[in-house]
């Protein structure tokens, strides 16, 4: 491995390999050359941590890289090295007690993940080796062997398809495990490859592995005797992935090219970066704090010792003359030893424990979500699922939320609702009274009631069935999650019991359109695309050619060749990159049709074609024969070729499919508005469908004034106009005035909606607008962060934000803009889509929705649920809850862990000044090490906290306990209790009297904040009092030899055998916890109007205001003061 690295760190660019060659099934192409095989990595997976071997010191690695652990190993160090007060077990003990607890639970996590590799490389494989199928372990496999995959068997490596069992030469691949398509993917076999692989002597050359699961490129060379060599390439088409199903296919057979840790899946199983929560952001915050408070205890202490020690008779008293060793040594080195020895004493204000008591309730937290029956779906019949349990409590402080729009807003369940041909809109009727089940309903007034023409109407359904990737099924045979097709008049019942596989539901929804018309397509086979018409004939069309969908193109098209020997291109897109490519008079007659569909909230596409002459074709054949080929810039090759045929076509209309909300969409954005938070839409669609599923969402009112800063209203018409710089920002400042120095102020917690009858605003911005705001030309005039500034004003002070045309990288670019504004808002990302990971991993939550478009959004998250509606119980409640429980919880547990600490060493502190700094500890190393460990760390697990508004009034004041504790101990320490025969007790009993206080005042009193008491309650705290007692008892009642000095021995039984012994531990204890008991007695009942009212200290998050303020929705404040 690390020659690996070296040799990639000296090596440069220059040596780089780009490519691979693979010998199939081992054989040399030529009997003349000399073979070698390369050698590669085999196809064992390992997605465990640990080894046997390095388990021990790479754990122990990670975990003393935090800083809590690393500071008591220093600590245990000192007291081993130098002669201090307390024994090095007190420290040790808890240490070690951590480092175990966390290093089990690790360890088991990894023999889990090293248990599920056993049984993928163990998994038995057949593969052909010298003609004969041989059963092999799946680890075993090597680059180039001929695999033998059967129906459902799962694909054991990274394949080249080189035979299949179907007469086609495709199969039929699933890929839910990878990206959870459940659609049908068909692949194709290597052309012109031998049916005997035996005889096949051939080499692959294709690129390193890559973890893009949809780019491949390759070529085979087929070498045969005394023939030229044929090259064949290779795409995404021909490789079937690791972990990949196959289906419908009897069988196929494959050459491995991939293996091991270098497959696309084990490529894409690597791990993302951490998110650290804002809590375990502020641990590290007040250890630094805390210690700084024990450096300055042992600083006090250090110098009042040697101040105290200088006065005469002092530093050697009779008593305690100093050896010839202690007069001889270095006054200097004396004096850190002592603050070391008093920096030990003093070192448990620091909590070791809390750490893993923290994790302990994310870890716990976690499974409330998943085990919520409210978040299964019947449908997928699965529930939510918790990636990452270290953002629990940020759900309940999201401020910016990010949302997608297709397949979360929407259904992504397409429905072909009309099409437009040639001008003429036509929606299909139920009903046959219509000729073919046409109608015009509207279209250019001077053409009412006129068709398009049949030959329009047959040409454009020609391309709805043709223009596509969609196979047929037929209903005989079983095919998982398979739409069905309805049914068509004058179609044969034979015909109408057909399932369509497509990996996009637009194109079902599209060749389901068709059908209704009068056009069905009944399938491809051998390159020969079937369509019935409307007369029952059926028509062959030889497929030449696909251009494959681009996200960047945003259109697709096939070259076809018809049965009269013309060579066609079919092309359909979006409308802006359609029109620019068609002539401008067509472009008129269909734009309004295209905008009106959008503003319905449809999705459009447009339908064009050309006409392809010999020489045209053959020039289009030579070129893209060359790009395929290529191993270097494939992709972009065969761009310059697809945007070069794509030119001068004709536009024949263009289609509107519903895409329709998802369940409680707009009930679920209007809850998250209403408490507080801010909801913007990040979508790759056209401006006019967004809005129009904004407006359904609710997101924009009626009465919102949308503030546009998109192409169209940053162009200017005029010559001689101010450039698109000067417009762009003459807008801005614009909008800026308007939304945000004219708005009126709001008060912190109370929605905007509800502040004021004042104007609402909503803001649209396109992707084109959004480059020049974040990266101006260099010759403008403004400044990039004036522009930057000012957007983000405008967008924080409107209702709803709108980005349009979003790219993913543009839409991480959102989020990171606002994650990082001031005051540092929670942001949260919700998408289902590929395209959504970026800000899904930007965002501090990234929630992931279980749709339609794959699982890479929810494998990249770190929380999924199933639907939308799902989002308003994660945030508003569970997120509520986590905030009250582990954020206000856990702000409440590291106080009461550093409360609770700081009562323990403050009379150990103030001991000293009674017992001339001579680094005396006040308690036995046994209460030493059991604090934190046994007698104090049970009840903060299950405590119920009080509401939000009464723990954030408490954060505040959280010393003055500590203080009232002190000072009652303080009288402890000048007043000593007696024993019955009026002798005073010794050091240790003195010592035991205090801790007995302290351990009965921190429990007694987290019991005070204990709102809501269930038996775990009860168990834990008075549980952990009862074994502090019965430990008492057993540590001091029996004489333990492994111990030198005993100094507890029979102490607690004698101390309790003294009356005025229980007077001072009641009375400390009543006296410690009084002020508590008052302020709960008179405390006002909080109201929701109440707490209103009363100024906030500090800005609360959005789902704790609405929360905490009971849910104050117009009607409740309605019915709140109906009943005051």
């Amino acid at each position: 491995m690390m020659r690996r690295r070296l040799t990639r760190l000296f090596s440069g660019d220059e040596r780089r390999v780009v490519s691979r060659t693979i010998y199939v099934a081992h054989r040399p192409c030529l009997a003349t050359e000399a073979f070698s095989p390369p050698k590669f990595c085999d196809n064992r997976i390992v997605s465990s941590k640990y080894t046997i071997w390095n388990f021990l010191p790479k754990n122990l690695f990670e975990q003393f890289r935090r800083i809590a652990n690393f500071y008591f190993l220093i600590i245990f160090l000192v007291q081993v090295i130098v002669d201090t007060p307390t024994s090095p077990v007190t420290s040790g003990l808890p240490l070690f007690f951590v480092i175990t607890v966390t290093a089990i639970k690790q360890g088991y996590e990894d023999w889990l993940r090293h248990k599920a590799d056993n049984e993928v490389n163990k998994y038995p494989v057949t593969v052909l080796e010298d003609g004969r199928r041989s059963r092999k372990e799946s680890e075993k496999i090597k680059v180039g062997d001929v695999m033998e995959v059967v129906e459902d068997e799962t694909f054991p490596c990274d394949l080249i398809l080189l035979q299949s069992s179907r007469d086609d030469d495709t199969c039929f691949v699933t890929t839910a495990s990878l990206d959870g398509e459940s659609n049908h993917k068909t692949h194709y076999t290597v052309p012109d490859t031998e049916r005997d692989l035996e005889l096949l002597s051939a080499t692959i050359e294709c690129e390193q592995p890559q973890p893009d699961l949809y780019k491949f490129v390759g070529r085979m060379n087929i070498y045969r005797s005394n023939q030229e060599t044929a090259k064949r390439s290779l795409g995404p088409e021909n490789l079937l992935l690791k972990g990949a199903t196959l289906k419908n296919t009897k069988k196929i057979y494959g050459v491995a090219i991939y293996t091991g840790m270098e497959t696309k899946m084990a490529l894409n199983y690597q791990g993302k970066s951490q998110k650290r929560s804002a809590v375990e952001k502020s641990i590290n915050a007040f250890l630094l704090v805390y210690l700084c408070i024990l450096v300055s205890k042992a600083l006090v202490c250090t110098t009042l010792k040697y101040v105290w020690q200088s006065k005469p008779g002092q530093d050697e008293p009779w008593y305690n003359q100093k050896t010839q060793k202690e007069k001889d040594t270095y006054l200097y080195l004396k004096m850190f030893t002592d603050f070391l020895s008093f920096m030990v004493l003093f070192n448990f204000i620091i909590p070791v424990s809390m750490y893993v008591t923290v994790e302990m309730q994310k870890f716990l937290g976690s499974f409330f979500i998943t085990w919520d029956r409210d978040f299964y779906d019947p449908e997928i019949q699965e529930g939510a699922l918790v990636n990452t349990s270290d953002l629990n409590e940020e759900l309940g402080q999201v401020e910016y939320v990010f949302t997608d729009k297709t397949g979360t807003l929407t259904q992504n369940n397409m429905e072909f609702i009309e099409c437009c041909i040639d001008g003429f809109q036509y929606k299909y009727q139920d009903s046959q009274s219509e000729l073919d089940g046409l109608c015009t309903t509207d279209g250019p007034i001077s053409k009412v009631q006129q068709k398009a023409g049949k030959e329009k109407e047959e040409l454009f359904l020609r391309a709805l069935c043709l223009c596509h990737t969609v196979q047929v099924k037929e209903a005989g045979d079983s095919v998982d999650g398979l739409d069905g097709v309805d049914g068509v008049h004058d179609v044969p019942q034979a015909e109408e019991q057909r399932g369509f596989i497509a990996s996009s539901p637009d194109e079902v929804a599209l060749v389901k359109g068709a059908m209704k018309y009068g056009f069905t397509f009944l399938g491809l086979e051998c390159k020969q695309m079937k369509i019935l018409n409307r007369n029952n004939i059926v028509e062959e069309y030889e497929l030449l050619h696909v251009l494959n969908f681009d996200p960047v193109r945003r259109r697709m098209s096939v070259i076809v060749k018809s049965p009269k020997g013309e060579t066609m291109l079919f092309c359909k897109g979006a409308d802006s990159s359609i029109f620019p490519r068609v002539k401008p008079e067509e472009v008129d007659r269909i734009r309004m049709h295209v905008e009106r569909n959008a503003t319905e909230g449809y999705r459009t596409l447009c339908v064009a074609y050309k006409q392809l002459s010999e020489a045209e074709y053959a020039v289009v054949e030579a070129d893209l024969g060359k790009a395929r080929l290529a191993l270097q810039d494939r992709e972009e090759k065969l761009m310059t070729i697809y945007n070069q045929v794509e030119t001068d076509m004709s536009l024949i209309g263009a289609t509107a499919v519903e895409d329709r909300l998802q369940e409680e969409a707009a009930e679920t954005m209007e809850a998250l508005q209403g408490a507080g938070m801010n909801v913007w839409v990040l979508t790759g669609d056209k401006m006019e469908t967004a809005k129009s599923t904004c407006y359904a969402c609710r997101l924009f009112q009626r009465g919102t004034e949308l503030l546009e800063l998109t192409v169209r209203t940053v162009r200017t018409l005029e010559d001689g106009g101010p450039t698109h710089e000067q417009r762009l920002h003459d807008l801005l400042v614009d909008y800026h005035k308007r939304a945000v120095l004219d708005a009126p102020p709001v008060k912190a917690g109370v929605n905007r909606r509800w502040a004021s009858a004042a104007q609402e605003y909503g803001f649209i911005i396109d992707g084109a607008t959004l480059t020049q705001v974040m990266n101006p030309s260099p010759d403008a005039r403004v400044s990039h962060a004036s522009h930057k500034s000012m957007f983000l004003q405008i967008c924080q002070n409107c209702t709803a934000v709108l980005c349009c045309r979003m790219a993913p990288l543009q839409k991480a670019q959102i989020v990171k803009m606002v994650k990082n504004s001031k005051g540092s808002p929670i942001t949260l990302s919700i998408g289902d889509g590929a395209n959504d990971v970026s800000m899904i991993t930007e965002a501090h939550v990234g929630i992931g929705v279980k749709g339609k478009e794959g699982r890479q959004a929810v494998r990249n998250s770190d929380y999924a649920i199933p639907k939308l509606k799902h989002l308003k119980k994660l945030l508003l409640g569970h997120g509520h809850l986590y905030y009250v429980r582990i954020d206000v919880r856990i702000a409440n547990l590291v106080q009461y862990f550093f409360y609770k600490n700081l009562c323990f060493i403050l009379p150990q502190f103030l001991y000293q000044f009674f017992c001339g700094y001579s680094q005396q500890p006040l308690y036995d190393a046994a209460y030493l090490t059991m604090y934190n460990i046994c007698f104090t760390s049970m009840p903060i697990l299950a405590l119920q906290p009080p509401g939000a508004a009464h723990l954030h009034g408490r954060t505040a004041g959280q010393c003055r306990p500590v203080q009232e504790d002190s000072e009652e101990r303080y009288a402890t320490l000048g007043n000593p209790a007696l024993q019955d025969n009026g002798q005073v007790f010794g050091n240790w009993s003195f010592g035991t009297i205090v801790f007995t206080v302290l351990v009965f005042t921190v429990t007694l009193k987290l019991a005070l904040d204990t709102r809501h008491w269930t038996w775990i309650n009860h168990f834990v705290i008075w549980g952990s009092l009862a074994f502090y007692v019965f430990f008492s008892f057993f540590w001091g009642g029996i004489i333990w030899p492994f111990l030198r000095y005993q100094r507890l021995y029979f102490v607690f039984a004698n101390m309790l055998s003294s009356v005025s012994a229980w007077l001072v531990i009641i009375l400390l204890i009543l006296l410690s916890l009084l002020p508590d008991i008052v302020l709960t007695v008179l405390r006002r009942p909080r109201g929701p109007l109440s707490r209103q009212k009363k100024p906030a200290v500090r800005r609360a998050p959005p789902t704790c205001r609405i929360l905490k303020v009971a849910d104050l929705t117009p009607l409740s404040y309605k019915n709140l003061n109906e009943r005051g």
